[in-house]
């Protein structure tokens, strides 16, 4: 049983690892956070835990989407999930950019613009999206169809 639903190529699969690999970034900032800026609120921990598995989910789903019909132009993984990464976090930064400034300058010391965790987003975007593909395929087959 378990078989048919992680079998190549599978919308399952694919959510399956997304979301696990989403949340082990998450972890990884949940850990790291009160290494790197002791004063931060523990919502924002728990903040980043959920953000980054949401993210995952999102790059998966969006994983049988492999071409753009309006533009005409195929949609490989390291161009779709980089894409989706950046934009997600560039949500963040756009509502909360006075918290990230508050996060980059007690983590660092220094005052950077806070759109550098776009950057980061648009790299856990893009591991996220590998392998989420390569265990769960990609476009319509993954799809089911």
């Amino acid at each position: 049983m378990a078989e048919a639903l992680f079998s190549k190529p599978s919308l399952i699969t694919r959510l399956a690892v997304g979301k696990a690999v989403g949340a082990i970034i998450g972890l990884i900032g949940f850990v790291l956070l009160p290494v790197l800026w002791p004063e931060s609120d523990p919502m924002l921990r728990w903040g980043i835990l959920f953000w980054y598995a949401t993210m995952g989910a999102i790059i998966a789903v969006y994983g049988v989407f492999n071409y753009h019909p309006v533009l005409r132009l195929p949609l490989p993984w390291w161009v779709r999930a980089p894409i989706i990464g950046a934009w997600m976090n560039f949500v963040l930064v756009f509502f909360t950019y006075d918290l990230m400034v508050a996060a980059i300058q007690g983590m660092l010391g220094i005052a950077l613009s806070p759109f550098w965790f776009v950057v980061e987003g648009a790299i856990a975007g893009a591991v996220i999206g590998g392998l989420a593909t390569k265990f769960g395929g990609e476009g319509k087959e993954a799809a089911g169809r």
